[in-house]
């Protein structure tokens, strides 16, 4: 019979200070006596052996020289592309929300960085590709901005990347997941602090083998983030001694039906079922109808957690499923993650959540890169200062490979514990993956 473990629902994709003087008396008139007896002499003056100088008054000291500011460089606008109002917009706004908190925390809330005030430019892409590539032609050529943030979806990313990369600006992908953008599709501008994909399966996929079963079948969403994602759980989980019963079944990120698909999971009857969705309103239609459909309880998931907003919607049948995650506020224990999570509370009126962690990471590594280059932005200092840059951030200690840019952070297994936490604490933590464990091959065309 198998395993009727759950695991639940992740849609991938899916930081100030702030500080006086003395008198003699009167002799009497000499008089001349018959026998002059000599006149009363007074008293010589005694002269001390050492007289101690009077006490003066000490002089006025001038004020010491101060040492002349350095003058501050020119202004430093940083362009940022994230989706604000389109099917991704959830993530978008988390990782823009961390980015300014990010800045805010790296820089001592000066938001000054490399002896440049810093000001950042914001375009809302929608996750289209045309919005999002004409976004990033605008902020380099009207806007004048030296460094590119973002993109929540990653076929805009992928094209983003090539733009900033025709006009020599360093580019860094967040929170945009697909592992061609720093693997197939990389190139010497783009560097991604955020998530890769390609790290899914690789923090759940022993958990699963172990605990769920060795059958497999994936259905993801039908665009760059879900085929490039489809093919590392393949190679992961293959790799491992899975098993796979059929090809990866895709459906488009628009659909509303998704019968044919479910109909084709039960009559393949899997161990578990990996699921690969980021498009937040299709996916609250396909768990609705695996639930409805008598996928949810019969087959477990292997996913991942998703954004709190989402947790929330689950149902409480879920409690006690296990899965991966990329960040809940929650897990880390960091100076940083403390600070963000105080600073979040206070700025939005609940905790960071799923890619808050990612916008945040991503403006701390800036602001390293730009304190070490002194300010200087062209693409050769600020690629040097990264490459291998190691910092601490909310998840620990974040270290940007190399070869391909990519950063290394650990991940998280976790346990759904309840839905309705009034402070979104939802979650135990079953393990915290190491960044080592968790590093994702290195496909980029210089790497080794």
């Amino acid at each position: 019979m198998k395993k009727s473990l759950k695991v639940l629902l992740f849609v991938l994709a899916i930081s100030v200070l702030v500080l006086s003087a003395c008198g003699g008396g009167n002799q009497p008139a000499a008089e001349e006596p018959a026998a002059e007896e000599p006149a009363a002499e007074e008293p010589a003056a005694e002269e001390p052996a050492a007289e101690e100088p009077a006490a003066e008054e000490p002089a006025e000291e001038e004020p010491a020289e101060e040492e002349p500011m350095e003058e501050m460089g020119e202004p430093l606008k940083i362009g940022v592309m994230s989706d604000l109002t389109g099917g991704l917009a959830l993530f978008g706004n988390e990782m823009w929300q961390g980015l300014q908190l990010g800045f805010e925390y790296a820089t001592d809330g000066t938001m000054v960085a490399g002896n440049r005030p810093i000001e950042l430019i914001i375009k809302d892409d929608t996750s289209d590709v045309d919005a999002g590539t004409a976004a990033a032609r605008e902020l380099i050529e009207s806007d004048g901005v030296e460094i590119l943030i973002g993109n929540t979806s990653s076929a805009v990313a992928l094209q983003v990347q090539q733009i900033a990369d025709e006009n020599e600006v360093v580019y860094f992908a967040a929170p945009a997941a697909s592992p061609d953008i720093t693997g197939a599709n990389w190139n010497p501008h783009t560097f991604r602090v955020c998530r890769n994909a390609a790290q899914d399966p690789l923090t759940v996929a022993q958990w699963a083998l172990e605990n769920v079963g060795n059958q497999y079948l994936i259905l993801a969403e039908d665009y760059a983030f879900g085929q490039a994602t489809a093919t590392g759980f393949e190679l992961t989980f293959s790799a491992l001694g899975a098993e796979f019963l059929d090809e990866t079944i895709f459906a488009p990120s628009d659909t509303t039906d998704f019968t044919p698909y479910i109909q084709q999971i039960l009559a393949a009857e899997p161990d578990g079922l990996i699921l690969i969705w980021a498009t937040n309103t299709s996916a609250q239609i396909l768990f609705d109808q695996l639930t409805s459909q008598g996928v949810t309880g019969n087959i477990p998931f292997i996913t991942g957690f998703s954004s709190n907003d989402l947790t929330r919607l689950l149902d409480q049948g879920n409690v006690g499923s296990v899965g991966l995650i990329v960040y809940h506020y929650t897990l880390p224990d960091t100076a940083a993650n403390d600070w963000m999570t105080d600073r979040y509370n206070e700025e939005y009126d609940g905790p960071p959540d799923l890619f808050s962690e990612c916008g945040f990471a991503t403006a701390q590594a800036v602001v390293e890169a730009l304190n070490a280059t002194g300010g200087e932005t062209a693409s050769a200092d600020l690629i040097a200062a990264l490459e291998g840059l190691a910092f601490d951030g909310p998840k620990g200690t974040y270290t940007i490979r190399p070869a391909d840019h990519q950063a290394l952070a650990p991940m998280y297994v976790v346990e759904l514990a309840n839905v309705d936490d009034p402070a979104d604490a939802f979650f135990n933590l079953v393990s915290e993956v190491s960044a080592e464990a968790t590093a994702p091959w290195c496909v980029a065309p210089n790497c080794e």
